[in-house]
């Protein structure tokens, strides 16, 4: 029995570092929205937090901002007045993108563009 626990043990510790995903350089890349979501949603602890978090932050408004100046046509994201704080945006997008796993593999700026189309899009 004993050895049983020292085996689980090994295990779990074998297996943890695999469930607790670290962030890594390829997630940078932002090849997908699986990269993405790694960087928005690293842990606090993880050496390159402050790099990942600051890269999320600045993908997801600049996407957003440079969508909103270059619009042609009409308008498909109508945003609420007030705005949503940019943090509570960002939060809607994990929590969207993570209930939407089929997109993982997209690029990232299209998912957000899905999320935003769908979370306020404009009155016709």
């Amino acid at each position: 029995m004993k050895h049983y626990a020292v085996c689980l043990a090994l295990v779990l510790f074998m297996v943890t570092p695999a469930v607790v995903l670290a962030v890594d350089s390829v997630d940078f890349e932002v090849q997908t929205t699986k990269n993405l979501l790694n960087l928005c949603t690293v842990a606090p602890e993880d050496e390159l937090y402050a790099e990942a978090i600051n890269f999320c932050h600045g993908y997801l408004i600049g996407a957003y901002h440079y969508h909103h100046v270059s619009k042609k046509g009409e308008a498909q994201v109508c945003v609420p007045e007030p705005q949503p704080s940019r943090n509570a945006m960002i939060g809607k997008f994990i929590s969207w993108a993570e209930s939407h796993p089929q997109y993982n593999k997209e690029l990232p700026v299209e998912t957000e563009f899905r999320f935003l189309m769908e979370t306020w899009p404009c009155s016709k």
